[in-house]
């Protein structure tokens, strides 16, 4: 797959659309202008598109056949009603956005003066800096468009050397909440669970977590909920009862994620016919 070589804007020069943008240049499209607000972002810009200008929307919108909004969820659907409604957006011209939470719906009032919408949301966190690049190798986009306008998305996901997968428009926020689910949530555990360790003394909790949680994510990736391991997965009560002792006195934030996580795996090791029935109702009387 490839697109045609297209003059692309980027809007703005945060850590995504820094490194897209430069994803795309690599690729052999001509960046015509990025908009870049804080110094962090000028910086940045500076960085990975050396070459390119720094402009305001509108002027970037007056250069570019293909528009690349990059900016927070909630920031995207008013700047583009206020560019479509202020006369910026072309009739013909590509608009894309980076939103995990939406499709291209959120770009009515730039269909609705005759330009062309693509989602294009890369599944996974970024720094801002050029190791970026390489890690698209390994990176999906879910990629969101009308029938006719779906290759010209996944053709520019290709040649950043990303992996298109195609979401529904009304499957968008089920999506993004699989991933915030996932990494953002991860983040959270991985937290309280080094808070657990310092508490006890353990110096370098990263240490010891590190091969634990990077073999249990490889285990559950491949293996799906036939990774499950550890007390609550074998119904071993007395143990999750002591967690719960030991988590007593800890911020009521681990004390219920706990809880809450362990249900969840109960339920699906009930389902799986891991636990008893009995075992399972005994355990979600503990974990109240």
């Amino acid at each position: 797959m490839q697109a045609p070589r297209l003059g692309i804007g980027i809007i703005s020069a945060g850590k995504v659309g820094t490194v897209l943008g430069a994803a795309l240049a690599a690729s052999g499209h001509r960046i015509t202008g990025i908009h870049a607000v804080s110094e962090a972002s000028r910086t940045r810009a500076e960085a990975l598109l050396p070459e390119v200008e720094l402009l305001d929307p509108a002027e970037i919108l007056r250069r570019s056949e293909l528009v690349l909004f990059a900016v927070p969820d909630d920031v995207l659907g008013e700047l583009v009603a206020g560019l479509a409604a202020a006369g910026h957006i072309q009739p013909g011209q590509l608009i894309a956005h980076t939103a995990g939470r939406y499709g291209t719906s959120i770009l009515q009032p730039a269909l609705d003066v005759g330009a062309f919408g693509l989602a294009i949301h890369p599944a996974m966190t970024f720094t801002g800096m050029s190791m970026d690049l390489s890690r698209l190798t390994d990176c999906v986009f879910a990629v969101t468009a009308e029938e006719v306008m779906l290759p010209v998305a996944q053709a520019l996901v290709v040649e950043m050397r990303a992996e298109p997968v195609v979401i529904a428009e009304e499957d968008r926020a089920s999506y993004h909440a699989a991933l915030a689910h996932a990494a953002n949530h991860l983040n959270t555990i991985t937290a309280q669970s080094a808070d657990i360790l310092r508490r006890i003394g353990v110096e370098d909790p990263s240490n010891t977590l590190r091969a634990l949680m990077s073999a249990s994510l490889d285990n559950a990736l491949r293996s799906g909920a036939g990774a499950l391991t550890g007390p609550v997965a074998r119904g071993d009560i007395g143990t999750v009862a002591a967690h719960l002792e030991a988590l007593a006195n800890d911020p009521a934030e681990t004390n219920n994620s706990y809880r809450s996580l362990s249900r969840a795996t109960a339920l699906r090791a009930a389902q799986r016919g891991l636990i008893s029935q009995g075992t399972l109702e005994e355990l979600l009387r503990v974990l109240e």
